[in-house]
């Protein structure tokens, strides 16, 4: 079997671009006219894939990748108008779009030698430039840079996922960050959420999943301990700048952000929830050190159906009455869902704060 990356590739990768869109645009009001308005980008590419016979499991190498990517991505097209004709909740939706970033991660690996490939993992102000495409060009080095996964498989629990840029010297101590999953998700695939933003800005980024079936909001924490040995992993092995340690994460994973990061023996120097829910006895319970001049960048959706936007707006004023260096972000037309755009906002952020 061979594959011809030229008639693939392009309809995958606007398929991809199609699948981003309605994930970051996901809400149960406007769904069925979000997916009108996207129409069929995936027509182009089932034409392409129904011309190779085969599974991808049979293929090798970038054509298994290519075909994997492939499969995922229709799946996903497929689950979301499944869900649509038969009158499914959102949570069939979120299901059909666990594709997405297996998609990513099967596509991902070409990025070293497919220029087309490589430029789709950074973000869009940059895929033009030949300096960032060209120090992006070299290969993956095994155990070193790229993504890796540790005891992290689907299904599992308490493991983590790690991306090392492929521009990584030890030289250069790089910022972290730390992305939280939310709830009954894995960092496996929310990884994936900030990959091309740690990729063109140059920063370690690490995706751990929860000890539990989502993190430890209430009762007995076992996952901020996860935390510290994730990072002291990551800091035996790579240079890390122990100043630009953020820690971030979407819905549970944001509403974590507070219940670990405000906690007096944090060892993050940054936090970012995004669209979580808060409690004003979280400010009152704080340490007062540790939250006093803290930085915080605080993202929600006007539009959340799950945590009501009141609730962040509550939490900044809670927040910067502490004494926090609260930085508060409200999208319009965001739902409870993950604004990708704002990673890039958020580390440039994090390096003006220093």
């Amino acid at each position: 079997m061979t594959t011809d990356i030229g008639d693939l590739l392009p309809p995958l990768l606007q398929s991809l671009t199609a699948l981003e869109f309605i994930a970051r645009h996901l809400d149960p009001m406007i769904f069925e006219a979000v997916m009108e308005g996207v129409g069929t980008p995936d027509k182009a590419l089932r034409l392409a894939r129904d011309k190779i016979s085969g599974p991808s499991n049979g293929a090798q190498g970038g054509e298994a990748q290519l075909l994997a990517a492939s499969d995922h991505a229709l799946a996903a097209f497929d689950g979301m108008r499944a869900a649509l004709a038969q009158g499914d909740d959102l949570y069939a939706v979120f299901r059909a779009l666990r594709h997405l970033p297996r998609a990513l991660e099967a596509l991902y690996p070409l990025a070293s030698n497919v220029p087309a490939v490589s430029s789709f993992f950074l973000v869009p102000s940059l895929r033009s430039d030949a300096a960032t495409l060209a120090r992006h060009a070299q290969p993956i080095r095994d155990g070193q840079t790229g993504v890796m996964h540790f005891d992290n498989e689907p299904g599992s629990r308490g493991g983590f996922s790690l991306y090392v840029p492929e521009t990584y010297s030890v030289g250069q101590p790089l910022p972290l960050v730390m992305a939280l999953h939310g709830g009954s998700g894995n960092g496996r695939g929310f990884l994936w959420s900030w990959l091309r933003e740690a990729r063109s800005l140059d920063a370690i980024l690490v995706a751990p999943t929860a000890t539990g079936r989502t993190w430890a909001l209430m009762g007995d924490d076992a996952d901020t301990p996860n935390l510290n040995r994730i990072l002291d992993f990551v800091h035996e092995r790579w240079r890390v700048d122990p100043t630009q340690l953020l820690l971030t994460g979407m819905s549970d994973g944001g509403t974590f952000c507070y219940v670990s990061g405000l906690a007096a023996q944090s060892r993050f120097t940054y936090l970012a929830p995004v669209s979580a829910t808060f409690h004003p006895l979280m400010a009152q319970m704080a340490d007062a050190d540790r939250v006093r001049g803290l930085p915080i960048y605080l993202v929600h959706g006007a539009r959340d159906w799950m945590f009501p936007v009141e609730v962040a707006r509550s939490a900044g004023q809670a927040l910067a009455a502490a004494g926090a260096n609260v930085t508060y972000r409200e999208l319009d037309d965001l739902s409870h869902c993950y604004p990708r755009e704002v990673n890039a906002d958020i580390l440039s952020w994090l390096a003006a704060s220093r």
